[in-house]
């Protein structure tokens, strides 16, 4: 079993909850990311995806630049321990309907991982690790 550390992203991109949505995708576009992590008060409260933006803002037509990121962010933020396997992130997206969850170790969030991150590995068959 290939275990979550082997795919996830190390760098882990964050912005203040009250930050506009519109600065967000500024943010992801210069970075080339589907998500951001959300924090308040230095705690992590959630995350905000491309999907987040295009469901909960722009099909509802509303404002990006006057929005601010805690109104469509996705919360509480799921999290996969770092030593699970892919299969185990895989079925708590899949429960969830989630393409992203943050990997933990000994409870700090270290990453994120996608559910592109997870296609991956089927690619890299045969290749070692």
């Amino acid at each position: 079993m290939v275990p979550v550390r082997k795919i996830m992203t190390k760098g882990i991109e964050k912005v203040d909850a009250n930050i506009s949505v519109k600065d967000v995708a500024r943010i992801m576009k210069a970075k080339k990311i589907g998500s951001i992590l959300v924090e308040k008060d230095k705690e992590l409260v959630g995350i905000v995806t491309e999907t987040d933006i295009v469901r909960r803002l722009v099909a509802d037509g509303k404002n990006p630049e006057g929005m601010q990121v805690k109104a469509i962010m996705s919360s509480p933020l799921l999290t996969v321990d770092i030593e699970k396997s892919i299969i185990d992130a895989n079925d708590l997206m899949d429960k969830n309907h989630v393409r992203h969850l943050a990997v933990t170790e000994e409870g700090k969030v270290v990453g994120l991982v996608s559910c592109r991150d997870i296609m991956h590995p089927l690619y890299m068959e045969g290749e070692e690790w």
